[in-house]
C-alpha cells in the first residue's frame, strides 16, 4: 500500500477555486478558495483606470486578474497585459479571461517584476496599474500563510515595482497604484524622478478617521502641479455596508476616473 506523503510544514491544501461576481455581476471571477483574494483594493484600482478604446493597459502583478478583469469590463476597445511570476495565479487569470470572453484582449505572462519591463521584451503602454504588495519587510508582520506571501510581501521593495511601472509606459503615459497611506511620500519619492502630473485620491474608512489606502495617478514626464482629490469614504455609520459612492463603484455604475 502507498501511503500519501503530508503536505510541506505551512502548505496551504490544494483546493479547488471559487467562482465569484463581481461589478454586479458582469464580472466572474475564479479565485483561490485559500491564500489571497482580490476585494475592495483591486475594485478601486480597477474604477480609477480610464483607459479610452485602442489603449494599451499593463497591470505588474496581476494575481487571478481581478483588477484586469473589471477594467475589461469598464473600458470596451481596451488591450491588457498581466504580468504575474506565480504560475497558479496566471493559469487563473488566463482561465478568467477566457470566462468573461476576453481572451482575444487580455494576455498573461509569467514574469517576475524584479527583472525589470525591460527583460519581457514587451512594447510599453498607455497605462501601468499595479496594487503592489504593501510590505517591503518580512519582519514588519506576522507571517502570512504561505500562499499569501507573495501578496503581502515585495521581495524587491516597493522600488522595484515602480520601476517596473515606470518603465512600462509610454512618455506621456499614466501609471495608477493603491497602497497604504503611510507609504504616500516614498510613492512621490520613488515616481518623482520621471513622472509628475500626480493626483492623489485619500480612501477613508470613514469619514471621521484617517486615510488608510491612497490611490496615486501620475504622469510619466508629466509636470502638471499635484491633485488631491476629493476622499473617498467607504463606510458610515447607518448600518449599511458601504456609502452609496462606494457601493455605486463596486457594482460598476461609477467610476474614479476623474
Amino acid at each position: 500500500m502507498t501511503v500519501a506523503s503530508p503536505p510541506p510544514e505551512g502548505a496551504e491544501p490544494k483546493t479547488e477555486p471559487t467562482e465569484n461576481a463581481l461589478l454586479g455581476g458582469r464580472v466572474r471571477l475564479l479565485q483561490p478558495a485559500r491564500g489571497y483574494r482580490a476585494g475592495m483594493d483591486a475594485a478601486l484600482l480597477a474604477a480609477t483606470v480610464a483607459a479610452k478604446p485602442g489603449e494599451t493597459v499593463l497591470e505588474a502583478g496581476c494575481g487571478a486578474g481581478a483588477v484586469l478583469t473589471q477594467i475589461a469590463a469598464r473600458r470596451a476597445g481596451v488591450a491588457l497585459t498581466g504580468i504575474e511570476r506565480d504560475a497558479v495565479a496566471a493559469e487563473l487569470a488566463r482561465r478568467n479571461a477566457v470566462l468573461n470572453g476576453w481572451a482575444e484582449r487580455m494576455t498573461v505572462i509569467e514574469g517576475d517584476v524584479g527583472r525589470g519591463f525591460k527583460a519581457l521584451g514587451l512594447p510599453r503602454a498607455d497605462w501601468g496599474v499595479s496594487n503592489p504588495p504593501y510590505f517591503d519587510d518580512a519582519g514588519a508582520l506576522r507571517a502570512p500563510s504561505p500562499a499569501r506571501r507573495g501578496a503581502w510581501i515585495a521581495d524587491d521593495g516597493l522600488a522595484a515595482w515602480v520601476g517596473f511601472l515606470t518603465d512600462g509606459v509610454k512618455d506621456g503615459g499614466r501609471v495608477v497604484v493603491i497602497h497604504r497611506a503611510d507609504r504616500l511620500a516614498d510613492l512621490l519619492a520613488l515616481f518623482g524622478g520621471r513622472c509628475g502630473s500626480f493626483a492623489i485620491r485619500p480612501v477613508q474608512p470613514f469619514a471621521d478617521e484617517p486615510a488608510k489606502r491612497v490611490l496615486v495617478q501620475a504622469v510619466r514626464g508629466g509636470r502638471a502641479p499635484l491633485r488631491l482629490l476629493p476622499a473617498l469614504i467607504l463606510h458610515d455609520r447607518s448600518g449599511a455596508k458601504h456609502t452609496a459612492e462606494a457601493e455605486a463603484i463596486l457594482t460598476g455604475e461609477a467610476g474614479l476616473d476623474s
